[in-house]
């Protein structure tokens, strides 16, 4: 494949393009075209992580290390773990990835993704080039640790800026970005965090235009906060390549109710995932107790429509 092959024409090529009626999520009124949803052979298959930004505060505030959280990965029956950059040291050698590795490997956990905080909406300069090699360098250490794909975001328009050039440089970051982590064989997950991705319309926009095949979506359950947040979750999923699941949903105006995971689950079924489902979880109370309780009820929900 050359540096010069799209999105569009690697998806064609091997087999990965959804028929006719499996696009209608990109042509539905009032929605951003996109391309084909990624289609994939055989039934849903759903296997389950837990996204290490749950543990966010024992992670940040006590002595709890990133190995504590992975012990806790496997004690709770989960295949894989979800290690967010934000909990790394500073500086991470190659060294300590290789133990996280080799600790995840031992206890049978894929390391089913990584996660970075950027912004590619910058103009042009040196903290623009700083946020691309954020994204580059975290590429690197995903590449050691066997992670196949990386959380990204796509920033937020700037107040100079107008929407349509926020939108220009993003997909000109994430393409840079892309052609680097297809290199290491690492897929960069867009996911719908505000900014120009706020909507499933501003998301599918960039979906459109960013030309790779290590590009896809990364579908948080809680981060839209539109009239109707089920639905534009739906338009979003057939290009997701992860999913982070939220315990609760906020519809416009802030009203939140408890997420139904029987919804996501079929939603997912639908559109024929097979990846890895995370339990991102942000609630106040205790994670290592309250965790394990979502997982299980995950596992039922998409277990039974798979």
């Amino acid at each position: 494949m050359t540096d010069s092959t799209t999105r569009r024409d690697f998806l064609a090529r091997t087999g990965l393009f959804a028929a006719g009626a499996l696009a209608a999520g990109a042509a539905l009124p009032g929605t951003a075209r996109a391309i084909a949803p990624i289609a994939r052979p055989g039934k849903p298959k759903f296997k389950f992580s837990l996204a290490a930004y749950s543990y966010r505060e024992l992670l940040t505030k006590s002595e709890f290390t990133l190995q504590d959280f992975v012990a806790d990965c496997a004690k709770f029956g989960l295949e894989g773990t979800e290690l967010t950059s934000y909990y790394f040291p500073k500086d991470v050698t190659t060294a300590y990835l290789n133990d996280i590795k080799g600790q995840c490997f031992r206890l049978g956990l894929d390391i089913s993704g990584t996660a970075v905080g950027n912004n590619l909406c910058l103009p042009k300069g040196e903290k623009r080039d700083e946020q691309i090699q954020l994204v580059k360098r975290w590429v690197d250490h995903a590449d050691v640790l066997g992670a196949p794909t990386i959380r990204i975001f796509s920033g937020n328009k700037g107040k100079d800026q107008t929407e349509a050039e926020a939108h220009q440089l993003a997909v000109e970051g994430m393409e840079e970005c892309c052609e680097y982590a297809g290199k290491h064989g690492v897929t960069l997950a867009l996911e719908n965090h505000g900014g120009l991705t706020a909507t499933a319309e501003g998301l599918l926009k960039l979906v459109n235009d960013v030309k790779s095949p290590w590009f896809g979506v990364n579908v948080d359950t809680g981060n839209f906060h539109t009239a109707d947040p089920y639905g534009d979750l739906a338009k979003i999923a057939p290009y997701a390549v992860n999913v982070q699941i939220k315990v609760v949903i906020a519809k416009e105006g802030g009203s939140k109710e408890p997420a139904d995971f029987k919804r996501f689950a079929k939603m997912m079924a639908d559109v024929g995932y097979r990846g890895y489902i995370v339990l991102e979880y942000e609630e106040k109370t205790d994670p290592p107790t309250e965790c394990p309780k979502f997982i299980d009820q995950l596992r039922e929900a998409f277990l039974a429509v798979s």
